[in-house]
């Protein structure tokens, strides 16, 4: 099977409604191609998963412009002012999980884990209406596996049956994001024929990956 598609019909695979993954860490790692064009498709009432909220001219924050998410699930936002202001005009839900928490509910999701235990965030209001369970007399919370319909990631590299290389930072939540969604979709920097990566160097196998625009 052919994976590679176009930036449009990456785009035309995102439906009303939708929970999408969106890899990166302040639009380092997020296949910037995919998100600017899908900032002016005519999409709304996703749910996002991500890291931070990127800028508002940049990356996954562009999708705030046109007010396209209706649910916000990341670690912090504080370096996008367009999703500030929705969530103080009650315009989006946003849901603010600790990084490290974020990550092992992702990779739960990819994995097929009923959810990790931690202690972040007992006594404050992140732990309000979680289930807290007991192990060996300490308490901890437990935070529920994350999954998508899509994920875009981006990699630095990849081939043409969709093994994937994260250079550098990049690696950040890519991985994860790429096993814990339906429809995997990679935006990738450098394409190379098959063979040119050696299987060691691989973050991402093929096995994973559905399309990749480049």
């Amino acid at each position: 099977m052919k994976k590679q598609i176009s930036v449009e019909e990456a785009v035309a695979k995102v439906k009303d409604g939708m929970t999408i993954m969106v890899g990166g860490f302040l639009a380092n790692g997020t296949p910037n191609k995919i998100l600017d064009a899908l900032s002016k498709a005519n999409v709304k009432n996703l749910t996002v998963i991500a890291n931070d909220a990127a800028f508002s001219n940049k990356g996954v924050g562009q999708l705030f412009i046109n007010k396209q998410v209706k649910k916000y699930i990341a670690s912090h936002i504080g370096s996008n002012e367009l999703i500030q202001e929705q969530l103080n005009n009650k315009e989006i839900e946003v849901e603010l999980v600790p990084q490290g928490t974020l990550a092992e509910r992702i990779r739960c999701g990819g994995c097929g884990l009923g959810g990790v235990l931690t202690q972040t965030g007992m006594g404050t209001i992140i732990a309000d209406g979680k289930q807290v369970v007991n192990v060996d007399g300490k308490d901890y919370l437990l935070e529920k596996p994350l999954r998508a319909d899509i994920a875009f990631v981006g990699a630095s590299k990849g081939d043409k049956d969709g093994n994937l290389v994260y250079f550098g930072t990049s690696q950040n939540f890519n991985p994860w994001m790429a096993m814990a969604a339906d429809t995997v979709i990679a935006g990738v920097d450098n394409l190379v024929e098959v063979g040119e990566i050696a299987p060691e160097q691989v973050h991402t196998p093929a096995i994973l990956v559905d399309y990749i625009v480049c």
